[in-house]
């Protein structure tokens, strides 16, 4: 591969990318602030400045060796946006909004990058950087929503779960967290799970392109 060939794929897909992981995670803060912890404000990570919540191995390192490599499963992490549940109003209900506030978040940025391509399709921009950008925003926005939402603690779905479960049944998934993101690469390395993603991830894509006219 090329030097001209890296740096446009550096420059085309990182930027989606970290925007992607920033929302989220921002959405998490302003959503628990709103319940009642002001955790995250204090820290000062209610900003959409990606460079507040880059974990320099899950935000950066991880996915540019994907995207070099050209899986086709892209992923990665930010630092996590710290949440103390006993200060939320009604902590196990809370709980519930403030994990699906990322997943929402990244639904939402995914929607704006398809207005983005619609606009600039009106406009007859015809820029493969920018053309491929928005779609690469739009499957990745997807991706996060979609893996986030796998219902083992400590991703969102999981909290989710835990929040909606009667208490006995809760505590018992809750015991879960340290073991969950191990317990989730099994799951994609040992079933069809990222599969599933994948053509989730294509139907909704399609879905929402044919939604705004494409």
């Amino acid at each position: 591969m090329s030097f001209e060939q890296i740096l446009f794929y550096i420059s085309v897909y990182i930027p989606p990318l970290l925007f992607a992981i920033a929302l989220h995670e921002a959405a998490h803060g302003y959503m628990a602030r709103y319940f009642g912890d002001n955790t995250a404000y204090m820290l000062g990570r209610l900003s959409l400045n990606p460079t507040k919540h880059i974990d320099p191995i899950g935000t950066i390192i991880l996915p540019a060796v994907l995207i070099l490599l050209k899986s086709p499963f892209i992923f990665g992490w930010a630092k996590p946006v710290p949440v103390v549940t006993r200060n939320l109003r009604n902590p196990k209900q809370d709980m519930i909004f403030v994990a699906l506030a990322g997943p929402g978040a990244n639904l939402v940025m995914a929607l704006l990058w398809v207005v983005l391509l619609k606009i600039w399709v009106i406009l007859d921009i015809q820029s493969e950087v920018l053309i491929t950008m928005a779609l690469f925003g739009i499957r990745i926005n997807l991706l996060l929503m979609l893996f986030n939402l796998i219902p083992v603690p400590p991703l969102d779905g999981g909290r989710i779960l835990v929040g909606l479960l009667p208490i006995k049944f809760s505590l018992m998934l809750s015991r879960v967290e340290p073991y969950g993101i191990m317990i989730v690469f099994a799951l994609i390395l040992l079933t069809d799970l990222s599969n599933l993603l994948g053509m989730s991830i294509y139907y909704l894509q399609k879905g929402i392109l044919q939604l705004f006219g494409f």
